[in-house]
Protein backbone atom coordinates (compact mmCIF):
# COMPACT_ATOMS: atom_id res chain seq x y z
CA UNK A 1 0.00 0.00 0.00
CA UNK A 2 3.15 2.60 0.82
CA UNK A 3 4.53 1.52 -2.40
CA UNK A 4 1.18 2.50 -4.58
CA UNK A 5 1.05 5.42 -2.39
CA UNK A 6 4.59 6.90 -3.46
CA UNK A 7 3.56 5.80 -7.31
CA UNK A 8 0.78 7.85 -7.24
CA UNK A 9 1.79 10.61 -5.42
CA UNK A 10 5.18 10.53 -8.24
CA UNK A 11 2.25 10.51 -11.12
CA UNK A 12 0.59 13.76 -9.89
CA UNK A 13 1.89 16.55 -12.06
CA UNK A 14 3.58 19.29 -9.47
CA UNK A 15 4.91 23.08 -10.50
CA UNK A 16 8.46 21.42 -9.49
CA UNK A 17 8.07 18.73 -12.54
CA UNK A 18 7.58 21.51 -14.88
CA UNK A 19 10.81 21.72 -16.70
CA UNK A 20 12.07 25.70 -16.69
CA UNK A 21 12.41 25.67 -19.94
CA UNK A 22 8.58 25.01 -20.45
CA UNK A 23 7.93 27.65 -18.11
CA UNK A 24 9.43 30.31 -19.79
CA UNK A 25 8.41 29.24 -23.37
CA UNK A 26 5.02 30.01 -22.15
CA UNK A 27 6.08 33.31 -20.76
CA UNK A 28 7.65 34.62 -24.24
CA UNK A 29 4.17 32.76 -25.64
CA UNK A 30 2.24 34.98 -23.63
CA UNK A 31 4.23 38.03 -24.17
CA UNK A 32 3.56 37.21 -28.31
CA UNK A 33 0.24 36.86 -27.49
CA UNK A 34 -0.11 40.12 -25.78
CA UNK A 35 2.07 42.35 -28.30
CA UNK A 36 0.25 41.22 -31.62
CA UNK A 37 -3.25 41.77 -29.28
CA UNK A 38 -2.13 45.22 -28.65
CA UNK A 39 -1.53 46.03 -32.40
CA UNK A 40 -4.61 44.59 -33.16
CA UNK A 41 -6.00 46.72 -31.11
CA UNK A 42 -4.63 49.92 -32.48
CA UNK A 43 -5.53 48.69 -36.03
CA UNK A 44 -9.22 48.10 -34.72
CA UNK A 45 -9.72 51.64 -33.44
CA UNK A 46 -7.81 52.81 -36.65
CA UNK A 47 -10.51 51.08 -38.97
CA UNK A 48 -13.39 52.70 -36.34
CA UNK A 49 -12.24 56.09 -36.47
CA UNK A 50 -11.57 56.16 -40.11
CA UNK A 51 -14.51 54.58 -41.26
CA UNK A 52 -16.89 56.48 -39.38
CA UNK A 53 -14.92 59.76 -40.64
CA UNK A 54 -14.63 61.15 -36.78
CA UNK A 55 -14.02 64.55 -36.34
CA UNK A 56 -13.00 65.48 -32.40
CA UNK A 57 -12.28 69.05 -32.84
CA UNK A 58 -8.42 68.29 -32.12
CA UNK A 59 -7.95 65.85 -34.50
CA UNK A 60 -9.77 65.05 -37.76
CA UNK A 61 -10.27 61.79 -39.10
CA UNK A 62 -12.41 62.71 -42.13
CA UNK A 63 -9.29 62.14 -44.98
CA UNK A 64 -7.70 59.36 -42.84
CA UNK A 65 -7.63 55.87 -45.14
CA UNK A 66 -9.02 52.81 -43.54
CA UNK A 67 -6.40 49.78 -42.69
CA UNK A 68 -8.20 47.93 -45.87
CA UNK A 69 -7.46 50.86 -48.27
CA UNK A 70 -4.38 50.86 -46.75
CA UNK A 71 -3.87 47.39 -47.72
CA UNK A 72 -5.12 47.77 -51.00
CA UNK A 73 -2.78 50.67 -51.65
CA UNK A 74 0.38 48.52 -49.89
CA UNK A 75 -0.65 45.78 -53.06
CA UNK A 76 -0.76 48.05 -55.90
CA UNK A 77 2.59 49.75 -54.20
CA UNK A 78 4.64 46.25 -54.38
CA UNK A 79 3.55 45.98 -58.18
CA UNK A 80 5.00 49.60 -58.99
CA UNK A 81 8.30 48.64 -61.26
CA UNK A 82 10.23 50.96 -58.82
CA UNK A 83 9.23 50.00 -56.28
CA UNK A 84 11.83 47.99 -55.38
CA UNK A 85 14.19 50.71 -56.48
CA UNK A 86 12.35 52.81 -54.09
CA UNK A 87 13.46 50.23 -50.95
CA UNK A 88 17.34 49.62 -52.11
CA UNK A 89 17.41 53.56 -52.59
CA UNK A 90 16.79 54.09 -49.12
CA UNK A 91 18.24 51.06 -47.28
CA UNK A 92 21.46 51.90 -48.79
CA UNK A 93 21.64 55.27 -47.61
CA UNK A 94 20.72 54.64 -44.65
CA UNK A 95 23.42 51.44 -44.71
CA UNK A 96 26.26 53.78 -45.51
CA UNK A 97 25.24 56.93 -42.93
CA UNK A 98 24.89 54.53 -40.27
CA UNK A 99 28.18 52.15 -40.78
CA UNK A 100 30.12 55.64 -40.92
CA UNK A 101 28.27 56.79 -37.92
CA UNK A 102 29.19 53.57 -36.05
CA UNK A 103 32.80 53.96 -36.71
CA UNK A 104 33.22 57.42 -36.36
CA UNK A 105 30.69 57.47 -32.78
CA UNK A 106 32.69 54.53 -31.19
CA UNK A 107 36.52 55.75 -31.85
CA UNK A 108 35.45 59.43 -31.05
CA UNK A 109 33.65 58.53 -27.61
CA UNK A 110 36.00 55.55 -26.56
CA UNK A 111 39.03 58.40 -27.23
CA UNK A 112 36.77 60.94 -25.58
CA UNK A 113 36.49 58.29 -22.51
CA UNK A 114 39.45 57.18 -22.07
CA UNK A 115 41.20 60.55 -22.88
CA UNK A 116 40.97 64.03 -20.61
CA UNK A 117 43.12 65.91 -23.27
CA UNK A 118 40.50 64.45 -25.68
CA UNK A 119 37.42 65.01 -24.16
CA UNK A 120 38.48 68.84 -23.08
CA UNK A 121 38.89 69.34 -27.29
CA UNK A 122 36.21 67.29 -28.77
CA UNK A 123 33.53 67.67 -26.52
CA UNK A 124 33.00 71.91 -26.52
CA UNK A 125 32.28 71.91 -30.24
CA UNK A 126 30.16 68.09 -30.32
CA UNK A 127 28.28 69.46 -27.53
CA UNK A 128 27.49 73.25 -29.59
CA UNK A 129 26.82 70.68 -33.11
CA UNK A 130 24.59 68.08 -30.94
CA UNK A 131 21.41 70.28 -30.33
CA UNK A 132 21.17 71.34 -33.99
CA UNK A 133 18.67 68.76 -35.57
CA UNK A 134 19.95 66.59 -38.58
CA UNK A 135 16.98 67.95 -40.83
CA UNK A 136 18.97 71.61 -40.00
CA UNK A 137 21.81 70.33 -41.80
CA UNK A 138 20.08 70.03 -44.93
CA UNK A 139 20.47 72.63 -47.19
CA UNK A 140 23.72 73.44 -46.16
CA UNK A 141 24.65 69.93 -47.33
CA UNK A 142 23.13 70.09 -50.80
CA UNK A 143 25.36 73.26 -50.59
CA UNK A 144 28.73 71.35 -49.45
CA UNK A 145 28.32 68.21 -51.44
CA UNK A 146 28.46 67.67 -55.12
CA UNK A 147 25.62 65.05 -55.63
CA UNK A 148 22.46 65.34 -53.60
CA UNK A 149 22.83 61.40 -52.72
CA UNK A 150 25.98 61.77 -50.92
CA UNK A 151 24.40 65.10 -48.81
CA UNK A 152 21.27 62.27 -47.88
CA UNK A 153 24.16 59.95 -46.45
CA UNK A 154 25.56 62.81 -44.64
CA UNK A 155 22.07 63.53 -42.98
CA UNK A 156 21.99 60.00 -41.80
CA UNK A 157 25.30 60.05 -40.71
CA UNK A 158 24.52 63.06 -38.20
CA UNK A 159 21.17 61.44 -37.04
CA UNK A 160 22.77 58.53 -36.06
CA UNK A 161 26.12 60.04 -34.71
CA UNK A 162 25.32 61.51 -30.96
CA UNK A 163 23.11 59.00 -29.77
CA UNK A 164 26.00 56.18 -30.91
CA UNK A 165 29.21 58.67 -29.23
CA UNK A 166 27.10 59.63 -26.12
CA UNK A 167 26.44 56.18 -25.50
CA UNK A 168 29.88 54.86 -25.93
CA UNK A 169 31.41 58.03 -24.32
CA UNK A 170 29.19 56.90 -20.69
CA UNK A 171 29.96 53.28 -21.81
CA UNK A 172 33.53 53.78 -21.16
CA UNK A 173 33.72 55.89 -18.25
CA UNK A 174 31.55 53.70 -16.27
CA UNK A 175 33.58 51.01 -16.43
CA UNK A 176 34.51 50.01 -12.86
CA UNK A 177 37.43 51.25 -12.00
CA UNK A 178 38.59 48.49 -10.02
CA UNK A 179 38.35 46.10 -13.18
CA UNK A 180 40.83 47.81 -14.34
CA UNK A 181 43.01 48.06 -11.57
CA UNK A 182 42.84 44.41 -11.16
CA UNK A 183 44.38 44.11 -14.52
CA UNK A 184 47.28 46.21 -14.03
CA UNK A 185 47.98 44.92 -11.24
CA UNK A 186 48.03 41.02 -12.97
CA UNK A 187 50.28 42.88 -15.56
CA UNK A 188 48.19 43.43 -18.19
CA UNK A 189 49.22 46.20 -20.96
CA UNK A 190 47.42 48.75 -22.32
CA UNK A 191 45.73 47.34 -25.36
CA UNK A 192 44.76 44.39 -23.27
CA UNK A 193 43.36 46.72 -20.76
CA UNK A 194 41.42 48.18 -23.64
CA UNK A 195 40.41 44.90 -25.31
CA UNK A 196 39.75 42.64 -22.47
CA UNK A 197 38.26 45.16 -19.94
CA UNK A 198 37.05 48.30 -20.96
CA UNK A 199 35.03 47.33 -24.60
CA UNK A 200 33.37 44.27 -23.06
CA UNK A 201 32.10 46.15 -20.48
CA UNK A 202 30.81 49.02 -22.75
CA UNK A 203 29.66 47.40 -25.83
CA UNK A 204 25.98 47.32 -23.75
CA UNK A 205 26.09 50.63 -23.95
CA UNK A 206 27.75 50.92 -27.50
CA UNK A 207 24.65 48.48 -28.51
CA UNK A 208 22.05 50.78 -27.26
CA UNK A 209 23.71 53.76 -28.70
CA UNK A 210 23.74 52.05 -32.25
CA UNK A 211 19.77 50.91 -31.82
CA UNK A 212 19.18 54.56 -31.14
CA UNK A 213 21.19 55.60 -33.95
CA UNK A 214 19.88 53.12 -36.30
CA UNK A 215 15.97 55.00 -35.36
CA UNK A 216 17.33 58.17 -36.13
CA UNK A 217 19.00 57.31 -39.34
CA UNK A 218 15.42 56.42 -40.73
CA UNK A 219 13.67 59.42 -39.31
CA UNK A 220 16.53 62.15 -41.22
CA UNK A 221 16.57 60.25 -44.23
CA UNK A 222 13.05 60.29 -44.63
CA UNK A 223 13.24 63.94 -44.26
CA UNK A 224 16.34 64.25 -46.81
CA UNK A 225 14.63 62.32 -49.04
CA UNK A 226 11.44 64.51 -49.00
CA UNK A 227 13.39 67.44 -50.15
CA UNK A 228 15.99 66.57 -52.36
CA UNK A 229 15.44 62.08 -53.34
CA UNK A 230 14.58 61.16 -56.47
CA UNK A 231 13.98 57.65 -55.04
CA UNK A 232 13.20 55.88 -51.57
CA UNK A 233 10.33 56.00 -48.99
CA UNK A 234 10.19 58.80 -48.32
CA UNK A 235 10.14 60.45 -51.99
CA UNK A 236 7.55 58.26 -52.60
CA UNK A 237 5.65 59.29 -49.53
CA UNK A 238 5.92 62.94 -49.69
CA UNK A 239 4.75 62.42 -53.51
CA UNK A 240 1.29 60.63 -52.57
CA UNK A 241 0.96 63.50 -50.34
CA UNK A 242 1.48 65.88 -53.10
CA UNK A 243 -0.95 63.68 -55.72
CA UNK A 244 -3.09 63.31 -52.52
CA UNK A 245 -2.93 59.79 -52.71
CA UNK A 246 -3.86 59.17 -48.43
CA UNK A 247 -3.02 55.76 -48.84
CA UNK A 248 -0.10 55.41 -50.49
CA UNK A 249 1.09 57.83 -47.58
CA UNK A 250 0.44 55.13 -44.30
CA UNK A 251 1.93 52.94 -46.53
CA UNK A 252 4.80 55.09 -46.61
CA UNK A 253 4.50 55.54 -43.43
CA UNK A 254 4.28 51.88 -42.11
CA UNK A 255 7.34 50.86 -44.28
CA UNK A 256 9.69 53.25 -42.71
CA UNK A 257 8.25 52.00 -38.85
CA UNK A 258 8.79 48.32 -40.71
CA UNK A 259 12.12 49.10 -41.40
CA UNK A 260 13.22 50.57 -38.37
CA UNK A 261 11.52 48.02 -36.27
CA UNK A 262 13.70 45.28 -38.18
CA UNK A 263 16.95 46.98 -38.20
CA UNK A 264 16.91 48.25 -34.58
CA UNK A 265 15.66 44.68 -33.92
CA UNK A 266 18.28 43.07 -35.33
CA UNK A 267 21.06 45.20 -33.96
CA UNK A 268 19.48 44.36 -30.73
CA UNK A 269 19.39 40.96 -31.31
CA UNK A 270 23.60 40.87 -32.66
CA UNK A 271 24.29 42.68 -29.60
CA UNK A 272 22.35 39.91 -27.05
CA UNK A 273 24.77 37.36 -28.93
CA UNK A 274 28.05 39.58 -28.41
CA UNK A 275 27.49 40.44 -24.49
CA UNK A 276 25.56 36.97 -23.41
CA UNK A 277 27.56 37.72 -20.00
CA UNK A 278 25.54 40.93 -19.61
CA UNK A 279 22.01 39.34 -20.02
CA UNK A 280 22.87 36.08 -18.27
CA UNK A 281 20.35 36.22 -14.85
CA UNK A 282 18.86 39.32 -16.10
CA UNK A 283 14.72 39.35 -16.11
CA UNK A 284 13.40 39.03 -19.50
Amino acid sequence: MKVLTQSAALDQPTTASIPYLSIQRLAQLRQVVMRVLAVADCVLLWHVLAHFKLDLGVVSFVNVPTPVEVLHAFVQFSHLPDALSHLKASLWRVLAGFLAAAIAGIALGVLIGRSRLACNLLMPPLEVLRPIPAVAWIPLAVLMFPSSEISMIFITFLGALFPILLNTIHGVEDVDPRLIASAKSLGSKRWSIFSEVVLPAATPNIVTGLAIGMGTCWFCLISAEMISGQLGIGYFTWESFTLQNYADIVVGMLLIGALGLLSSALIRWTGKQLTPWYHTGRKS
